[in-house]
């Protein structure tokens, strides 16, 4: 499991890693990224956690590579029996490698490890790691129509997906 901080104020760097990759893994038609700010303020609230995931998927600290280089994130939150994946991305260049499936493999065993068994995420209509989410058994549950607002105000809707580790 990872060596870096699930939850709490993250170091500096960690934010820096997790904007990087933010700021290059979002689409800005879609506006979905989060601002630095809104980074820090969900991390010291002590239900939200995130991982790191290198070249391979694995914490990048772990694996020895150089400054902790980071190819992808996830940040979530959790409780009640369920944790919600807030964030999630990887670098362009580094798709379609198994970086991702790994990610959500560790997201998976950590939330489990905080006693939050079922997963849950909700993305915009049409948004391509919605078969990286499928593969790894997350299912549609619910609709929000019109929910996701573009900047050239067109209207998206939201799916919510479920995957419960019985």
């Amino acid at each position: 499991m990872a060596a870096l901080p699930s939850s709490g104020p993250a170091p500096a760097d960690d934010v820096d890693r997790i904007m990087a990759i933010m700021n290059i893994a979002f689409d800005p038609e879609y506006n979905e990224a989060w601002t630095r700010r809104q980074i820090e303020d969900a991390l010291i609230i002590g239900n939200c956690h995130y991982l790191l995931a290198g070249c391979d998927g694995e914490d990048p600290a772990e694996a020895g590579e150089a400054e902790g280089g980071a190819a992808g994130f996830a940040l979530s939150r959790g409780g009640f029996g369920e944790e919600e994946l807030l964030l999630f991305a990887v670098v362009p260049q580094y798709r379609h490698r198994g970086i991702g499936r790994r990610l959500l493999a560790r997201f998976a065993e950590a939330a489990r490890g905080r006693g939050n068994p079922r997963l849950l995420l909700e993305m915009r209509r049409g948004n391509p790691a919605e078969s990286l989410y499928r593969a790894f058994g997350f299912a549609p549950i619910g609709l929000r129509p019109a929910y996701y607002r573009q900047p050239n105000g067109a209207r998206i809707d939201a799916i919510t997906f479920a995957y419960d580790m019985v």
